[in-house]
C-alpha cells in the first residue's frame, strides 16, 4: 500500500530542519512529502509555513510515510516508542546518539529496520559530515538514507561499532574548531590586533587552510605543513611551542573523552 508521506520525522528541532531543508533545497524532496510530528505548536508551526504536513500524533506519522527519522533526544526516545507501540513501523532512520540499532528496534517492537547517522551542526549550512551505518537496509533503502543526508553535507558509510569514534571526531568536532578559533583570535589581539582584525584573519586562516586540504588530495597534511615551514623561521618556532606543549597529545585525549562519553551514553 502507498504510503501518504515519502518521509516521516519525528522531532521537529535543530536538526530535523537543517535536514529537511537540505532535502528541499537540493529537491531530493519537496515539502509535501514530509510529516513532521512536533508537539510544540511553534516549532510545528515552522513547518507547516514551509508546506509540510505537522501534527502532535506520533501515530500518524509513523503508520503513513515510507521512511521515519527518529531527530529525538535519547532521553525522549522511550516515551516515544511507548506512543508507537502495536504500530507496523516503516524503516526507521537514527540521528539519536547513544541509542544502538538493536536497541531502537527492540524498544518499537522488534523485527523494525533501523540505520543509524551521526550528523553535525555545519549540516545547517550545508557543510555537514555524516557517518551513516545501513547494514540493515537493503540497496533500495541505503540509497535513501545516503541521498538524505548527502543534501546536508559529505556522507560516509561506517560501521555502527565505529560511531562513537564518529562523534568524538565530526559530532563534537566543531566545538574544538570553534576553540581553536577562539583561542587564535585571542592571541592575535594578545599582540596588537583589534578583535575584529585577529578574528577575520583566524577565520579565513582556518576556512582557506580546509579548502587547501580539499584541493590538493593528492598532498599529505605533513607535506602543506611543510609548505607553510621554513628552517628557522616563525612557523617552526610556532610548531615547536606547539610541540612542547604536546598540541596532538591534548587533541587526542580530547577526543578520547568524547568517544568514552558517547560509550557511556550508549550503555
Amino acid at each position: 500500500m502507498e504510503k501518504t508521506y515519502r518521509l516521516g520525522v519525528i522531532g521537529g528541532g535543530f536538526m530535523a530542519k537543517a535536514i529537511l531543508h537540505g532535502a528541499w533545497k537540493s529537491e531530493f524532496l519537496s515539502p509535501s512529502d514530509v510529516a513532521v510530528g512536533e508537539p510544540d505548536d511553534a516549532r510545528a508551526l515552522e513547518f507547516t509555513h514551509w508546506g509540510a504536513f505537522t501534527c502532535a500524533d506520533n501515530r500518524y506519522i509513523a503508520e503513513n510515510c515510507d521512511y521515519l527519522l527518529f531527530a529525538v533526544k535519547p532521553q525522549v526516545f522511550p516515551q516515544v516508542a511507548e506512543e508507537l507501540k502495536g504500530c507496523r513501523l516503516p524503516v526507521v532512520l537514527s540521528i539519536m546518539a547513544g541509542k544502538t540499532r538493536s536497541a531502537i528496534s527492540s524498544a518499537l517492537g522488534g523485527g523494525v529496520k533501523v540505520a543509524r547517522a551521526m550528523p553535525n551542526l555545519p549540516c545547517s549550512v550545508g557543510k555537514g559530515a555524516i557517518a551513516i551505518d545501513t547494514s540493515a537496509l537493503s540497496e533500495r533503502e541505503s540509497a535513501f538514507a545516503h541521498a538524505l543526508f548527502a543534501s546536508t553535507g559529505a556522507v560516509v558509510e561506517t560501521e555502527e561499532r565505529l560511531l562513537n569514534a564518529v562523534t568524538g571526531v565530526s559530532g563534537s568536532g566543531p566545538a574544538y574548531v570553534y576553540l581553536f578559533l577562539q583561542a587564535l583570535t585571542s592571541a592575535g589581539e594578545e599582540q596588537g590586533l583589534s578583535a575584529e582584525q585577529a578574528k577575520m584573519l583566524a577565520l579565513r586562516t582556518l576556512t582557506g587552510g580546509a579548502e587547501m586540504v580539499m584541493a590538493n588530495p593528492e598532498r599529505s597534511l605533513q607535506e602543506l605543513i611543510d609548505a607553510v615551514s621554513s628552517k628557522g623561521g616563525t612557523t617552526v618556532a610556532a610548531l615547536e611551542s606547539f610541540a612542547r606543549d604536546d598540541f596532538k597529545g591534548a587533541v587526542s585525549r580530547a577526543v578520547g573523552a568524547a568517544v568514552r562519553r558517547a560509550a557511556e551514553l550508549s550503555e
